[in-house]
């Protein structure tokens, strides 16, 4: 997909589960996550869902926590007490309850022993207790059971199983690009991932949309109106990752004609939702177009990120796209240091920062370097 967009740099799952191709690459460098359970909810929403046994003036002692008048700490252990005299009062939803409210905290020893309890009888159980194996959340990983509960689901004609299936799908996808827990199949994942997206239903895996849109661009040959077909189907379903990268597929006419309105429109708003990915891009458009002042003050911000794995979790973005958006950030901070564009200039600085982008990406240092060296830029 291009310079920046098709690369695969970047981490997968580490050890020796990672493949190489031929060229000696290696494969599973699209670093995926797991899926978490659709509509999944935190240990305050747990609380909010049972606040039916709670009384009125009980109800609004929980409520004005969120005005700080209690801590979360507090708000835990009254949702873990009530869910305990639900669990006793043999509500069965309680079971499942109290293991998410576990694993929404990141008990994940714990939540895994409530799941296995109910897991014959509750497939968010089962679900839970997928991801928590594949990813070894809490206990030894064993992608092997991951994939084999994925399959459950995927494979049972239950209502209660329904709901689920697309998120599945697309984790049963991601074992098979892996080679986690399955052999290795491009083709096998590819097919479960267009049956989690669903056409593109919203209602669907996003994610599977989004990461179809990525397959493509970096898979052999690529296949760039796929890809773009996807990002825009995750795009107008809220995916912020593939918005950013929408934006880069119209900059640079990647599988659509260019459209630099389109390109901005995306930019601007991936940028503005937290999107770093766009926001790199977009100081490389201020600073071709020498709006200098605006593309060091933007690169300033955007360098000074320092946690990508933070920045991943709350933006739901791949880190390796993080990466190179800070790279690309902090390289033009850098240019514009040493050349005093839009800037004081500052010699010492500016090889700090240079050092920085190439720790960060070193692909996207080394183009940029390249293309400063032959005047480009």
């Amino acid at each position: 997909m291009g310079r920046r967009v098709g690369s695969r740099a970047g981490g997968g799952r580490d050890g020796p589960r990672r493949r190489r191709t031929q060229g000696g690459a290696a494969e599973g460098e699209m670093k995926l996550s797991s899926q978490g359970l659709p509509g999944t909810c935190s240990s305050e929403t747990v609380l909010q869902t049972i606040s039916g046994s709670l009384s009125d003036s009980e109800l609004n002692r929980q409520q004005g926590a969120e005005r700080g008048n209690y801590s979360h700490s507090a708000l835990f252990a009254r949702a873990e007490e009530l869910l305990a005299k639900r669990i006793i009062d043999g509500d069965p939803l309680a079971y499942f309850l109290q293991g998410q409210l576990y694993f929404e905290e990141g008990w994940y020893e714990e939540a895994l022993t409530q799941f296995e309890k109910i897991k014959e009888t509750d497939f968010q159980a089962m679900y839970q207790l997928g991801v928590i194996y594949y990813d070894g959340l809490g206990t030894k990983d064993d992608p092997e059971k991951g994939v084999e509960y994925m399959k459950k689901i995927i494979n049972s004609n239950s209502p209660k199983a329904r709901h689920l299936k697309y998120a599945a799908a697309y984790n049963l996808g991601r074992a098979y690009f892996e080679g986690c827990g399955v052999n290795h199949s491009d083709k096998e994942a590819e097919r479960l991932w267009i049956i989690a997206a669903d056409h593109g239903n919203p209602k669907a895996s996003v994610k599977a949309q989004s990461t179809l849109g990525m397959f493509y661009s970096t898979s052999n040959p690529k296949d760039l109106k796929k890809a773009f077909f996807w990002h825009s189907e995750a795009c107008g379903n809220g995916s912020l990752e593939s918005q950013g990268i929408l934006g880069v597929m119209y900059l640079y006419g990647q599988g659509i004609c260019q459209n630099t309105k389109a390109a901005l429109e995306c930019l601007k708003e991936a940028a503005e939702r937290g999107n770093v990915y766009a926001q790199g891009h977009l100081v490389e458009y201020y600073y071709k177009r020498k709006c200098y002042t605006k593309a060091a003050a933007f690169a300033r911000r955007i360098a000074e990120n320092d946690n990508i794995d933070m920045l991943a979790k709350i933006t739901d973005c791949l880190p390796v796209y993080i990466a190179k958006g800070v790279a690309m950030a902090t390289f033009y901070f850098a240019r514009c240091l040493q050349l005093g564009l839009g800037i004081q200039q500052d010699q010492a600085a500016a090889k700090n920062y240079y050092s920085r982008a190439c720790l960060l990406d070193p692909d996207v240092a080394s183009d940029l370097e390249l293309a400063a060296n032959h005047g480009r830029i």
